[in-house]
């Protein structure tokens, strides 16, 4: 049981949540405030004009609207902006999405009725999901168009999602005895203003990036394993001479992984020694290709960004991000931009770079263990069977390919995509949420580059007989991919076997 309000939430307690179905209880504490906080609001707000309280939203906030309607435009608010479009978000970040919207209104400055944060506890508990659409929000006024949608889940309409199927909303509350929630206040504006969306799909995004850290780790370590490179490059004498903390964590993982490898070669034993200066051409290289040489200078930098992607969505998922501020604490209410996304946005444009780059280390390290002209240690493609009538991974590498190809091109970033609109009320503006969804898209395309890697890997791993070789964490990876991919000779179809690889690395943690 995890208590929202009690602390800031970390990474962790937001992942055992949305993965392992924590259930989430609410800090009494911070009940207390928000109820004290909307009692605060209902008294301040009398005979006053304040923004979204009486008036207008946007540039319509020059207007204000009568008594007798204002509940009526909170709901107003909530139906005009669920407008999404393109595809469905998954279950996962929408429930994503729910547990940091919860956790920013339990912060108790947005002058909510307790039953809002009752209910949104009550749906998540449930697994009870909004059906939320990629495209709407600019990520300026926050998500707008994503969390309407939300909104439009807890006024007891639209469509959810309960076990990885559509309902309407109607039919679940009342198969799960859910009351839909009743405005009193500002409800449809404390929903829908801020940027709980950009921040869910963010985090997932950052799970899914140290994810993607460690299996790179461990491939490129493999990598090194199978063409028997020399030990110097990930050493600790060589990387602790550049002070960057990923380098050299990235270098003391890959110590940790080939620790007991017989395939690592010693520098000294074998180019150090007296017989070799008489050689006038080595056999030997005297150093690696880049790709595998230089595996602790690029992924360092991959894992230093998603270390700051961390730490600045996890400050924004404790933060207050709603517009206007109720302050009961200091008895006033402030309005500003706590709902820009430019914190978020940004983080996400360097996650989708960074992780492009991995994807990218990937694919030449693909392309050296494909290339016997690059290799001279393995045949073409891997190609366990008959060379010209046999074809490996040839086909395989195109997709790699191509699926990093499509990265490159999504790494321009949102953050600077800046579009006027809402009559240039909002005139400059964060895109958040869309740069959270393409890093998601890199992110998924990363995951498929690595997946046709480790079954590369494996093959060359086979046509070696190394397997008793391999350090043992390298064996151990081995052995388990092999169970879901066997080894092949023959030419078959195996973009179903790709699936299930890439899924297992989605969802195996690394045993680094």
């Amino acid at each position: 049981m995890i208590a929202v309000g009690q602390k800031a939430l970390s990474l962790k307690d937001f992942s055992d949540i949305l993965y392992n179905k924590e259930s989430i209880e609410l800090h009494q504490d911070e009940l207390d405030r928000v109820k004290e906080n909307f009692k605060f609001l209902k008294s301040f707000s009398s005979n006053k004009i304040i923004y979204g309280i009486n008036t207008g939203f946007g540039p319509m906030a020059q207007y204000k609207v009568p008594e007798e309607n204002l509940v009526n435009l909170q709901y107003n608010l909530i139906r005009s902006h669920s407008v999404g479009s393109g595809n469905l978000l998954p279950g996962l970040l929408a429930r994503a999405l729910m547990i940091a919207r919860l956790n920013t209104l339990m912060r108790a400055y947005s002058g909510i009725h307790p039953d809002v944060v009752f209910l949104l506890a009550e749906l998540i508990n449930k697994n009870i999901s909004p059906c939320v659409y990629e495209h709407g929000g600019v990520g300026a006024s926050g998500d707008l168009v994503q969390l309407a949608h939300l909104g439009l889940t807890l006024i007891g309409e639209g469509e959810v999602i309960f076990e990885e199927k559509v309902y309407p909303t109607a039919e679940i509350f009342e198969r799960f005895n859910v009351r839909p929630l009743t405005i009193v206040g500002r409800e449809g504006l404390a929903i829908i203003n801020g940027t709980s969306a950009m921040t869910g799909i963010g985090l997932v995004n950052i799970m899914m990036a140290h994810r993607l850290i460690k299996w790179s780790v461990i491939l490129s370590s493999m990598m090194n394993e199978v063409v028997e490179a020399y030990n110097d490059h990930y050493s600790y004498e060589l990387n602790i001479l550049k002070d960057h903390t990923g380098q050299n964590h990235i270098a003391e993982r890959m110590r940790f992984i080939l620790s007991d490898s017989r395939l690592i070669r010693n520098r000294s034993e074998h180019l150090y020694g007296p017989d070799s200066i008489e050689e006038e051409i080595f056999e030997d290289k005297v150093q690696e290709y880049y790709s595998l040489r230089c595996v602790t200078q690029i992924l360092g930098p991959v894992h230093d960004t998603v270390c700051q992607a961390e730490k600045v969505l996890t400050i924004e998922l404790n933060s207050v991000n709603d517009n206007p501020v109720i302050d009961h604490i200091n008895r006033n209410i402030f309005h500003g931009g706590n709902f820009h996304g430019d914190y978020v946005s940004l983080e996400m444009d360097k996650l989708k770079v960074a992780i492009t780059k991995l994807s990218m280390l990937s694919e030449r390290q693909l392309n050296y263990l494909l290339n016997n002209k690059l290799n001279q240690k393995f045949p073409p493609f891997i190609n366990l069977g008959i060379l010209g009538f046999n074809f490996g991974m040839q086909g395989m590498q195109f997709t790699a390919t191509s699926t990093v190809a499509e990265n490159q091109t999504m790494s321009f970033p949102m953050y600077v995509h800046s579009i006027p609109n809402n009559n240039d009320n909002q005139d400059i503006v964060s895109m958040g949420c869309n740069a959270a969804l393409m890093t998601r898209k890199v992110i998924d395309n990363s995951f498929t580059v690595l997946g046709i890697q480790a079954m590369s890997v494996l093959q060359a791993v086979d046509y070696m007989r190394c397997q008793e070789k391999l350090s043992t964490v390298t064996r151990t990876v081995y052995n388990e991919i092999r169970k879901i991919f066997p080894m092949f000779v023959d030419d078959q179809v195996k973009y179903k076997e790709l699936q299930k690889v890439r899924a297992y690395l989605q969802v195996t943690d690394a045993i680094i």
